[in-house]
């Protein structure tokens, strides 16, 4: 399947603290293993097979990153469906949307994404059961969406399969805002759909397809094969975690610049 990639790297504002705690002036910068964290990403888009990449960035030194590793820069919007948007205009689907702080990103990952996401759907979200999570990675704190098939963390990556996928990003807005509060998330579908869900007697497919159903997408979930998928550098802590993975150390990256 052929594919083009954008890789949200805008920044909310003010100072940044793993930026901040790294040293760097932007998050996207932070040096793992010789390489900035928007390069992994880029390098593990182009050896999955993306055509054409764009990051999504408004700041001036991240932007030369972009253009240093050949990438297309586009102005970042207020938030990272604003600037999805874009991107899906700009680029057009099949779209698949990632982060520049997912410093784990495999090819494999997006290559098993591709495969696993439904045929017929015309948005699809990658996530990561929390048994998959514990197995595979170290303990970290993770927020779960709890459904009646287990506990689910997201792991920012998306596809915009289809033109049809531009109906749901103002849906992804309101749900962006709420990801850390999902009780808000699933009442937007109805008082049903909301007892199922306090009833523990609602899966995460069937949340999903609610979800498109209301804008008029077909919208779906793909388990992530590793659970490692599911983690990205939110917080210092998950900087930490992410270098003792990779055997990298901050002296050790801060010689490399």
């Amino acid at each position: 399947m052929s594919f083009h990639a954008l890789v949200l790297a805008g920044s909310r504002g003010g100072v940044d603290p793993v930026a901040d705690y790294a040293g760097v002036s932007d998050k996207a910068l932070i040096r793992i293993g010789g390489a900035t964290m928007l390069e992994r990403v880029v390098v593990a888009l182009r050896a999955a097979g993306a055509e054409r990449i764009a990051v999504s960035a408004n700041a001036p030194a991240v932007r030369a990153e972009a253009l240093r590793l050949g990438t297309e820069p586009l102005d970042a919007a207020a938030g990272p469906s604003l600037s999805t948007l874009h991107g899906l205009r700009t680029l057009g689907a099949p779209l698949l949307v990632t982060t520049a702080d997912h410093a784990l990103l495999r090819p494999e990952w997006v290559r098993d994404f591709l495969a696993d996401a439904p045929a017929d759907s015309d948005v699809a979200a990658l996530l990561a059961r929390r048994d998959a999570i514990e197995r595979d990675s170290p303990p970290t704190r993770r927020t779960y969406l709890r459904f009646d098939d287990g506990g689910w963390s997201g792991c920012n990556l998306f596809l915009c399969r289809t033109p049809a996928a531009e109906a749901a990003i103002g849906l992804w807005m309101s749900v962006e805002r709420d990801r850390k509060r999902p009780w808000r998330i699933v009442r937007r579908l109805g008082a049903g759909t909301l007892l199922r869900y306090a009833l523990g007697r609602l899966t995460l497919d069937a949340a999903l397809a609610r979800l498109g159903a209301t804008v008029g997408v077909r919208a779906a979930a793909v388990a992530a094969r590793n659970g490692l998928a599911a983690v990205d550098v939110d917080k210092p802590a998950d900087l930490d975690l992410v270098r003792a993975l990779l055997g990298d150390r901050p002296d050790q990256a801060s010689q490399s610049t």
